[in-house]
C-alpha cells in the first residue's frame, strides 16, 4: 500500500470537492441576486437628473418618459409639439407670487403650483387666488423632507394627506391629485405608493438654479437657461421664491410665445398619454 500516493489522492478529492463548492455558491449568490424581489431594489433613493443635447432637443431624464409611464409619472411631453407646461414649487411666501401671478393673467396662462404646507399656512389667500385664477395647486407635501428615505406607506400617505386637507379647509375644494417630490429625490417604492393613492408623480424636463434668496440669477443668466434650453413638451419648474423669475416672467413668457411655443396644463399632458 502506497500511502503517500493514496493522502495524494485525498487531498485532491478535497481539492476538487471545495473548488466544486465555491462555484455553486457564486451560481446560486447569482441566481438570488436576479430573482430578489423588485421592491428590495426598488428602495434604493434616486435624484432627478437631466443630460442636454442640441438646441432645440427634448433632454434625456435619469429615468426614461417611457418607464416613468408605469408610475402615472412625467417629465416631458410630446417632442413634436412647440408647448410648455408651466410648473413652480412654492415652499414660502416671500412677495414674488404675486407678480407671477399678474405676469400669468397677463398671457392667460394656466400653470401648476406645487405648494407645501407652510405655504398653505401662511398664504391662504394667494392659494385661493390661485385657483380663482384658473391655476392648479399641486402637491409638494407637507414638511418637505426626503421622500425616497421613506418607505411607509402610512408616512408617505401622512406627508400627501396633510397638503391636501389643508388644501379643502383653505379653498372647500379637493385638491388634484398631482405630486412633485421635493428636490426631486425619489424611489420606485414611491412612485409606486403615490400611484396607489391616485396621484400622478411630475418630474422637469427644465430647471435653472433659482431658488437661493440671496443668490439670484441675473435677467442674462436666467434667459441664458430658459430660453437656450427649452423645447417642444417642456415642462419647466421655477421657483415662486425667486425675484428674478417675479422681474422676468412677463418678458419671459412673450420671449417663448415669439419663438412659437405655447402654452398647455399638465392636465392636458395627463391625458395625451
Amino acid at each position: 500500500m502506497d500511502i503517500k500516493k493514496d493522502n495524494y489522492k485525498v487531498l485532491a478529492l478535497l481539492a476538487a470537492f471545495f473548488l466544486c463548492m465555491f462555484f455553486l455558491g457564486r451560481a446560486a449568490a447569482y441566481v438570488v441576486s436576479m430573482t430578489s424581489p423588485v421592491s428590495a431594489r426598488a428602495d434604493q433613493a434616486e435624484n432627478w437628473g437631466l443630460g442636454f443635447g442640441a438646441q432645440g432637443t427634448q433632454p434625456t431624464g435619469t429615468v426614461s418618459a417611457e418607464a416613468l409611464k408605469k408610475y402615472d409619472a412625467y417629465y416631458v411631453g410630446d417632442s413634436g409639439e412647440k408647448v410648455i407646461y408651466l410648473t413652480f414649487d412654492a415652499g414660502y411666501e416671500n412677495g414674488n407670487t404675486e407678480p407671477i401671478l399678474e405676469a400669468l393673467k397677463k398671457h392667460n396662462v394656466s400653470a401648476t403650483f406645487f405648494v407645501v404646507g407652510h405655504y398653505l399656512e401662511s398664504a391662504p389667500e394667494l392659494i385661493k387666488r390661485m385657483v380663482e385664477e384658473g391655476h392648479t395647486v399641486g402637491n409638494h407635501t407637507y414638511h418637505h423632507p426626503d421622500m425616497s428615505q421613506i418607505s411607509d406607506t402610512a408616512s408617505f400617505q401622512k406627508e400627501m394627506d396633510g397638503v391636501a386637507e389643508l388644501f379643502k379647509k383653505i379653498t372647500g375644494q379637493e385638491m388634484v391629485k398631482f405630486y412633485r417630490p421635493p428636490q426631486g429625490k425619489y424611489s420606485e417604492t414611491n412612485l409606486q405608493m403615490a400611484k396607489e393613492m391616485g396621484y400622478h408623480t411630475f418630474f422637469w424636463s427644465l430647471a435653472y438654479v433659482d431658488w437661493y434668496q440671496d443668490e439670484q440669477p441675473t435677467k442674462e443668466e436666467a434667459f441664458d437657461k430658459l430660453l437656450g434650453r427649452i423645447h417642444p413638451g417642456a415642462v419647466v419648474l421655477l421657483h415662486s421664491t425667486s425675484q428674478t423669475n417675479g422681474e422676468i416672467l412677463d418678458e419671459l413668457l412673450t420671449k417663448w410665445e415669439e419663438m412659437g411655443y405655447s402654452f398647455k396644463t399638465l392636465s392636458e399632458l395627463v391625458n395625451e398619454k
